[in-house]
């Protein structure tokens, strides 16, 4: 059943970083290994500059 778990686990882990339903904990892991000294931006502020950055642009093909 241990193993079940497992991979039920790492399955859904999966799925939320292809979704990018992870990307703010990501965000915060790497800002504090890499930005000790500086604030992380909020959840909200986060998602706002990547869905800005995401959209941002031409996005088609003609």
């Amino acid at each position: 059943m241990n193993t079940v778990k497992r991979a039920l686990k790492r399955l859904w882990c999966t799925i939320r970083r292809l979704s990018g339903d992870d990307a703010y904990e990501r965000y915060v892991a790497h800002h504090a290994a890499h930005h000790p000294d500086a604030p992380p931006l909020s959840r909200e502020t986060f998602f706002k500059q990547w869905q800005d950055d995401k959209w941002k642009g031409v996005k088609r093909c003609c």
